[in-house]
């Protein structure tokens, strides 16, 4: 069964199309449109649509003079502050392709997304705790410029003095590089922008994705895909221009859900964004209530830590217009509470990395089917199809692989043409991801891909956290399973096998692995077996211990 968002409930023509433009075509004309509107907040400290597009047009000037060209790699290693969205815009405005990383990421993480991409010039901040991956490329040679920001650069005045004052300790001394650059310089170049004629068709934006195998591949989206999803996403917001939009900024900007529904979306119609470095519940509240939002994005576990948080009694969410979940799904009882604590109507979608971000949502007018992802967007198709038979399509109701095409449907996967099929058989993207289409055109997803671990959202690989795991030399066999967790939805678990004669506690293999992966994937746990369950032919078997250790749970709490 084929369907198509241009006929769905959503309301809009059945011929609309998006208009293919640069990224940052959409930051221009909203600065044309409101100069005087306030683009950014942080921490109180504003930007006007004027003086954000100024910002951006520097950096451009800045990349410029340090080499950046059309195609150059620019690396964005940043939390949410102003440096995102002034970087992000100024690299594309030179005519760079940026690459997303994340703050997460372990330094062998960063070395190979940097050595994939061929990343040349990266940029991030003066804090310690982001630095060990960049002294690393730095001392392989692997970055031909490093900008550095601080947030002393951004930060209201007192907060500032504050920062400078009470936070010395949690700033990085920067090293006398001749390849390492100031933001405040780098801002101040005294080149002018050289103007660069981009083309839509060309590659904006390079998202790394486990994929299906567990191997890390970077998703190649055009400038062409990442507005028309922005442009999809206005389309069937019934009071897209007759309102400013107040948006919390609390997912990460570098997640490809932030980058098209937040930071994409909200700049391209003139809202406001209030920028927050790192979600934390009662921050986000404060922000709230100080803002007025009317717009809220998240996964579940967002959702959920701020209807736990004490300060939500006290925070009016009457301003709030819709709330957005996605990257997990939203259980029944979170939606419910969630809308009966704040009367706030919650909408949940879906996408992918491969698809710029979103394929489909409930509307924003009429029925919210609970337990589904709604609608498919305009102009995005949307099949089911047989899993061992991709070409054969099932009818209505039928549970098969879910198939998409689209205008955010990436071109494919950078460099991954020999390690990989063809992403796009036809134009069509296999997501892995089972599902069916039930009445109404509205989508509901059984199953996700293959062993993923979801993690509030982030994709967790268990061959990757098993390969960190097995560098231990104690180690001899791993296997990393999924176990719920009520605040993320899904944590790893490892177990392993010792080698013989070996001794290794889990605290010392917790130790190990740490060093080595990023924070969202480290296991709540690591169990020592004397051996794993295996499958007839001899393959330890994921499906068995996750039986087990499921069992093993349910008689602890009985």
């Amino acid at each position: 069964m084929n369907i198509t968002g241009s006929n769905s409930g959503h309301p809009v023509a059945p011929d609309w199309r998006p208009e293919a433009l640069p990224v940052a075509e959409l930051l221009v004309r909203s600065a044309r449109q409101h100069p005087d509107r306030i683009a950014l907040d942080f921490m109180g400290r504003t930007w006007r649509y004027d003086a954000l597009l100024e910002g951006a047009r520097a950096a451009a000037a800045g990349f410029q003079r340090i080499g950046v060209r059309p195609g150059t790699r620019v690396g964005l290693f940043l939390p949410n502050t102003p440096h995102y969205p002034i970087a992000y815009h100024g690299a594309l405005l030179a005519g760079a392709t940026v690459v997303n990383f994340s703050p997460l990421y372990s330094p062998d993480e960063v070395a190979f997304q940097a050595r994939d991409s061929g990343t040349e010039v990266m940029v991030c901040l003066d804090l310690k705790r982001l630095w060990a991956p960049m002294q690393r490329l730095l001392d392989k040679g692997m970055l031909r410029n490093l900008v550095v920001g601080s947030l002393v650069d951004v930060l209201p005045p007192l907060r500032s003095l504050g920062f400078r004052l009470l936070k010395r300790g949690e700033r990085q001394d920067l090293p006398q590089y001749e390849r390492v650059v100031r933001w405040s310089t780098f801002l101040r170049s005294p080149a002018e922008l050289k103007p660069v004629e981009v083309d839509p068709r060309s590659i904006a934006l390079l998202q790394y994705t486990g994929g299906t195998t567990g191997v890390p591949k970077g998703a190649a989206l055009t400038h062409a895909n990442l507005t028309a999803n922005a442009q999809q996403l206005a389309a069937i917001d019934p009071g897209e221009g007759e309102r400013t939009a107040r948006v919390l900024a609390a997912l990460p900007l570098f997640h490809i859900f932030a980058n098209s529904a937040v930071l994409n979306r909200s700049l391209m119609s003139g809202g406001t964004l209030y920028l927050l470095a790192r979600f934390d519940a009662g921050e986000a509240l404060a922000v709230i209530r100080r803002g007025r939002m009317t717009d809220l994005c998240g996964v579940p576990a967002m959702f959920q830590a701020m209807i736990d948080h004490p300060d939500v009694a006290r925070t009016n969410f009457d301003s709030v217009q819709q709330c957005f979940s996605g990257g997990a799904a939203m259980t029944a009882v979170l939606k419910e509470r969630f809308e009966r604590t704040t009367g706030a109507r919650v909408l949940e979608g879906y996408g992918l990395t491969e698809t710029s971000g979103v394929v489909a949502v409930n509307p924003f007018v009429g029925e919210t089917r609970a337990g589904t992802v709604g609608l498919p967007l305009p102009a995005t198709e949307i099949r089911i199809t047989d899993p061992e038979n991709p070409d054969r399509v099932l009818a209505g109701g039928e549970t098969g692989e879910l198939q998409i095409k689209g205008p955010q449907v990436m071109v494919g996967y950078w460099q991954a043409a020999v390690e990989a099929p063809d992403p796009l058989p036809g134009g069509w993207l296999r997501t892995g991801d089972l599902g069916f289409v039930e009445s109404g055109g509205y989508l509901r997803l059984v199953d996700r891909s293959k062993d993923m671990i979801n993690v509030g959202g982030f994709k967790v690989f268990p061959s990757q956290v098993e390969a960190a795991l097995l560098k231990h030399a104690a180690v001899k066999e791993c296997l990393v399973i999924a176990v719920p967790d009520e605040r993320v939805g899904e944590r790893p678990k490892a177990f392993a096998v010792l080698n013989e004669g070996a001794e290794a506690s889990p605290t010392d293999l917790m130790t190990a692995l740490c060093e080595r992966i990023g924070k969202h994937e480290r296991p709540v746990a690591i169990e020592i077996l004397d051996d794993l369950p295996r499958t007839m032919i001899g393959k330890p078997d994921r499906k068995a211990l996750t039986k087990m250790d499921a069992e093993r749970r349910a008689a602890a709490t009985s």
